[in-house]
């Protein structure tokens, strides 16, 4: 198989996986209208997004728009421009060599711990120490301007799952279907912590148990 054709079908798999990524989005309630944006790197460093001002539940794969490492469009349809949010995007892959796609919807549990400015804690279900790690809250950014990105610089380091204060809910992860995960792990976990709290108590997981959880998600 020619690199040309190698490059065409990663190319075509990238808009699937981004495209089934949006029907899962919409169908589990986290997006409404145009609302969110996904995107995905390869290897060679291209990136592949949602367009903006799209359905995201209904979206084509040629509606997928393809961009250099830079962010620069490389799709020729130029009537399809990329999510407003690109920006924020590309501040994850040039700061994390690890990460390979990206994540963001207005999920309402999450989105309603943005909206409160509240930073969840950590401790108290073990798949979310394993598997999420830190929540973290961002400060206010207004969105599809550079600041968004700007704003998850400080926890990208160390964090994959971030409420974008009074925005919504962002998760990165290695492959789009763990950072789909993380994204639906977060979710879940705060409608329980929301439902534990209105029944008036939460039991946080001990210091041992915590370090042992950690462990296990390092290996």
């Amino acid at each position: 198989m020619s690199s040309k054709n190698v490059e065409d079908s990663a190319a075509g798999n990238a808009a699937n996986s981004i495209v089934e990524c949006g029907k899962s989005l919409y169908q589990s309630g986290f997006i409404a209208g145009s609302e969110g944006n996904i995107s995905l790197r390869l290897d060679d460093g291209r990136i592949f997004i949602t367009p903006a001002g799209t359905r995201k539940g209904q979206l084509k794969p040629s509606e997928i728009v393809e961009l250099s490492r830079d962010g620069v469009q490389v799709s020729s349809d130029t009537s399809l421009r990329p999510s407003s949010e690109m920006g924020m995007h590309l501040s994850c892959y040039k700061s994390r060599a690890d990460v390979f796609a990206c994540v963001h919807s207005h999920a309402p549990n999450a989105t309603a711990y943005a909206v409160a400015g509240i930073e969840p804690d950590c401790d108290i279900l073990p798949e979310v120490s394993v598997f999420i790690g830190d929540i973290k809250l961002t400060e206010y950014a207004p969105p599809g301007t550079s600041a968004v990105g700007e704003s998850i610089l400080p926890y990208l380091p160390t964090c994959n799952a971030f409420l974008l204060k009074n925005h919504g809910l962002l998760t990165v992860g290695s492959t789009l279907i763990e950072a789909l995960n993380r994204h639906e792990i977060v979710e879940q976990y705060l409608k329980i912590l929301t439902m534990a709290k209105a029944l008036g108590n939460v039991d946080h997981l001990d210091k041992a148990e915590i370090s042992r959880l950690q462990k296990l998600a390092d290996r």
